[in-house]
């Protein structure tokens, strides 16, 4: 826990580093260009495919007449933007999670590397072709799970629940298998990863909540919809801000559990050492010479020895 909160507080401190803050505008470049160019392609078109599929639905069309009957029918012209901006939404946080991971966490690794434990050697443990490989089957995974737990958002207390521990399970997978590719070797990460399981998924949740901030934005609505084109990228750079400071907080707390355990590795190995010399020379130690007893017994024998002058 001590590690933890210690690793927090760092992580927000090098928040206001101007590196991070620089660093922080590229994905939100890329993500708010992307954004808006597939809104400004596929906006109509995608509203024009939700419209025809709530019309289907014979509970939304009687939700749309009870609304027309309380005096509130202009919600209905609301229903579908808002639809379509919450499904885009896990897209949106997926591909900034990819972009921070890709662009921002290897730089804020090294910033916290060379400042805080420049000591520490790099042992190269993972690669950029094995973090994608990695950080993309975790993505797969998550998206499997968001999709098959969306019936249970329904329920109130889940929809609190299950999308922030799926976003920190995913934060956790990415943003710690980053911190430790460079400096940890392949047998440190897996042993780095039995041992601080849950101090690490701890850290993926709460991130996770972090996350929700930007939903805030999301929630405002129609006045949402109407400033889309402002409101979107500032969305994507508190995601952005988010996902560093988690990154930074995993580095702080993976390479701080790094440097222990090669202390503890360091001190078992040299014990071992020590308990080998000390064996050996127990073993190598010359044999004690007993002398000649008084009654001519030999050393190696119960029995006299014989004159052979007598």
């Amino acid at each position: 826990m001590n590690t933890m909160l210690d690793s927090f507080w760092r992580a927000v401190m090098y928040c206001l580093h101007p590196r991070v803050i620089v660093l922080s505008i590229l994905p939100v470049v890329i993500m708010g260009v992307l954004s808006l160019a597939l809104g400004y392609f596929y906006w109509e078109n995608a509203l024009v495919a939700v419209r025809g599929s709530l019309e289907s639905y014979e509970l939304v069309n009687a939700m749309a007449h009870w609304l027309d009957g309380v005096g509130l029918g202009s919600l209905r012209l609301v229903l579908a933007p808002a639809l379509v901006l919450f499904l885009a939404i896990p897209v949106i946080v997926i591909a900034t999670l990819l972009l921070v991971a890709v662009f921002m966490t290897p730089s804020m690794v090294a910033l916290v590397a060379n400042r805080r434990f420049p000591q520490l050697a790099r042992k190269k443990g993972g690669s950029m072709l094995s973090s994608i490989v990695w950080s993309l089957g975790s993505t797969l995974l998550a998206i499997v799970a968001l999709a098959l737990s969306v019936p249970l958002w329904l329920v109130p207390p889940l929809v609190l629940i299950l999308p922030p521990l799926i976003w920190g399970w995913l934060t956790y997978r990415v943003m710690s298998y980053d911190a430790l590719a460079d400096h940890a070797s392949r047998e440190e990460r897996e042993q780095l990863f039995r041992e601080n399981r849950l101090p690490l998924l701890g850290i993926g949740v709460l991130s996770g909540y972090l996350g929700a901030a930007p939903s805030l934005l999301w929630a405002s609505g129609a006045m949402f919809i109407a400033m889309a084109p402002i409101l979107v990228p500032l969305a994507i750079w508190i995601y952005t801000l988010v996902f560093a400071f988690s990154s930074l907080w995993f580095a702080h707390y993976g390479l701080a559990a790094l440097e222990q355990l090669r202390k503890r590795n360091s001190a078992a190995a040299q014990a071992a050492q020590a308990q080998t010399a000390t064996e050996f020379i127990v073993d190598e130690s010359p044999a004690r010479i007993l002398p000649k007893p008084a009654g001519g017994v030999s050393p190696d024998s119960s029995t006299p020895l014989q004159d052979p002058f007598a």
